[in-house]
């Protein structure tokens, strides 16, 4: 069970709004990426974002460019849910490869509102907000086990050791 607190984004967050563009050449340690997540958007967010706390954003969050930072450094800063109406593509995978929880829900985001407490369970598909309970689509199995590895790069060490230790 993944618990926290809301952070409210709107519609069409771009990746360079995430993670700034200007940082993409000169910080590679994703710590310091961290630091920078979304100052853009809200500059006392990685001032306010606690592990386990939930972004929920409108509609085609992600957007823009293809940069995996963007998804790493909401990662780092302690996101391991992002819940929006709908995602880029991209993003969406980036975001899974990041071990991040991307939900896709029309429903919710009108309804949540910042600091307020959430819940999410990723395996038995509930979120609860707002004395309620919000079902999702329960994940693959292999997607499930890359969020649980802590992403696709720890899922793949953890499958060659797996099988070198046969």
């Amino acid at each position: 069970m993944i618990k926290g607190k809301v952070h409210k984004l709107g519609e069409d967050i771009n990746t360079d709004v995430i993670f700034p563009g200007k940082y993409t050449y000169s910080i590679s340690d994703p710590a310091e990426m961290a630091q920078h997540a979304l100052e853009n958007y809200d500059p006392e967010f990685v001032r306010k974002v606690q592990r386990g706390d939930v972004i929920i954003a409108g509609k085609n969050f992600g957007c823009g460019s293809s940069r995996e930072q963007a998804a790493t450094c909401l990662k780092y800063a302690g996101i391991e849910v992002i819940i929006a109406e709908s995602f880029s593509r991209i993003f969406f995978r980036n975001a899974i490869n990041n071990a991040i929880l991307a939900i896709v829900s029309e429903e919710i985001p009108p309804l949540a509102h910042e600091g307020e407490s959430i819940q999410v369970d990723p395996q038995g598909g509930k979120i609860y907000l707002q004395n309620r309970i919000f079902i999702f689509p329960k994940l693959a199995p292999n997607v499930y086990q890359i969020i649980t590895d802590g992403g696709l790069l720890e899922h793949v060490k953890k499958r060659i050791a797996q099988q070198e230790s046969r």
